[in-house]
């Protein structure tokens, strides 16, 4: 017997069991800064709402590749192998994948007047399972405390 996917956005993690779900559906549906939907051992599939002027933050992951997938908005994505020196620069907008290789300074900034809509896969995972932070100030906060 089959059954459908999941077609209605829930900020609960679903790995690492099987799951099928509209991705576009669940990335528009999501309100929070960024929630994890399915974490596994080797990758990890978040949801992120970056709000109109917001940005994730220069940040870098040196043991994980990253991947985004804009489907709503504008914005911009900087990159870099130094933090002072982001030379990569380009405008991103609906249907633009973003891959950011491990060890590369990186920062996405949301240009438009709406919330900018990503999805993000992390290889190997890089939250713990079942994150959900509501803004950017709560995710700072938590990730300070780790």
């Amino acid at each position: 017997m089959f059954t459908n996917h999941q077609t209605v956005f829930h900020d609960i993690d679903n790995g690492p069991t099987p799951c099928v779900m509209n991705i576009k559906k669940c990335t528009l549906q999501n309100h929070n800064y960024r929630a994890a939907l399915w974490t596994g051992s080797h990758l990890q599939l978040t949801v992120m709402s970056i709000p109109a002027g917001g940005e994730v933050g220069l940040e870098i992951h040196e043991d994980t590749d990253q991947f985004f997938y804009v489907e709503g908005g504008v914005g911009k994505a900087l990159m870099g192998a130094d933090k002072s020196s982001l030379a990569f620069k380009k405008l991103i907008e609906r249907g633009d994948a973003i891959f950011i290789p491990a060890g590369t300074w990186h920062n996405i900034i949301n240009l438009g007047k709406r919330p900018l809509k990503l999805y993000s896969i992390y290889a190997p995972p890089h939250h713990p399972h079942g994150t959900v932070h509501k803004t950017k100030l709560e995710a700072d906060e938590q990730e300070h405390h780790h």
